[in-house]
């Protein structure tokens, strides 16, 4: 089974930053788009950002201008910096890699935005 490993998620006040990362297999990483979704409690799983193996990037209208995808092919990483993080961004945040055959997800960090 193939495992992407997040990390830097955590609990923030309002206005503050954090920047997850992401950990893939080289086999699947260098290939693929990949990106970043996000989730609350009862609403499904929203699209924050992606960014594509040539480095072409997008994002959700909610987060742009404060939120910041990139990845590292030498490392099989992605990022997401997060700016002037706000409540409403409290959820938990996952990894994706976007094969064709269908999506690869991490397991998942929490980032709360609390003062």
């Amino acid at each position: 089974q193939v495992q992407l490993v997040e990390s830097g998620g955590g609990l923030v006040q309002p206005g503050g930053s954090l920047r997850l990362s992401c950990a893939a297999p080289r086999s699947i990483f260098a290939l693929n788009p990949v990106g970043w979704y996000r989730q609350t409690p009862g609403k499904r799983r929203a699209f924050v950002a992606s960014v594509t193996r040539s480095g072409s990037t997008n994002y959700a209208d909610s987060v742009k201008g404060r939120f910041t995808i990139s990845r590292d092919n030498a490392k099989s990483t992605v990022y997401l910096q997060m700016n002037n993080l706000q409540s409403e961004d409290t959820a938990v945040y996952y990894c994706a890699v976007l094969p064709p055959g269908g999506t690869l997800w991490g397991q998942g960090t929490q980032v709360t935005v609390s003062a």
